[in-house]
């Protein structure tokens, strides 16, 4: 069933699970998230189209933002940088500053794993606030100020607090990744209005009070 966070005549906004595609695949066609979202509008009208803006990896779960025509894509798309973009994210051990910001650059290796580099690479810069800990994993809240392909997991790998579950880039195995994309804020492209969209924290998140 489609989890609609926010409709309206020029965007529409959906949860993504963990362990879905955004969008198609050479392997995968059907079981997308655009497929879902785009068979949803399509019950209303036939001629109804939707247009990806962006995109959560295959374990991520969260908020994802589709747009209902060509141009208001391309608006946001060219604005993307103006969005604010929060995350939830429980990483293994105890995380020490209160609040940082990680800096580094990325490149990607022919096998499709990103790194972090001295050597030139794209400027990334993932900001976090610890909201809980315990012995064994720190809770945090992302704010994504730069959106390089796996950055929230390589740089949280760098500090040496990967994220709980993240079979690419972690240590610590999970059923699930606990990286969740909870909140989204941005000036509507035709409104102009101020719109914030969040959701609550998966279920299965472990609870860092307890462990």
């Amino acid at each position: 069933m489609l989890d609609i966070l926010y409709e309206d005549k020029y965007l529409i906004a959906v949860n993504k699970e963990a362990k879905m595609l955004t969008i198609a695949s050479e392997i995968e066609k059907e079981k997308t998230l655009y497929h879902l979202v785009s068979e949803y509008v399509k019950k209303k009208n036939k001629k109804n189209k939707i247009f990806i803006i962006h995109r959560l990896d295959y374990d991520t779960s969260g908020i994802v933002l589709f747009a209902k025509d060509q141009n208001i894509k391309e608006v946001m798309q060219e604005n993307w940088s103006n969005v604010r973009r929060n995350y939830l994210a429980v990483v293994t051990g105890v995380v020490k500053k209160n609040h940082d910001v990680i800096k580094s650059y990325l490149k990607e290796t022919k096998t499709l794993l990103t790194y972090s580099t001295k050597n030139g690479g794209k400027l990334a810069l993932t900001e976090y606030t610890v909201i809980k800990r315990d012995k064994e994993h720190s809770l945090l809240s992302i704010n994504l100020l730069t959106g390089r392909k796996n950055q929230i997991r390589v740089q949280l790998k760098d500090i040496g607090n990967p994220i709980v579950g993240d079979n690419k880039y972690g240590t610590e195995k999970y059923k699930y990744m606990l990286l969740d994309a909870n909140e989204l804020e941005f000036k509507h492209p035709v409104t102009k209005e101020n719109i914030l969209i969040s959701k609550k924290i998966p279920k299965y998140f472990i609870n860092v009070d307890k462990n």
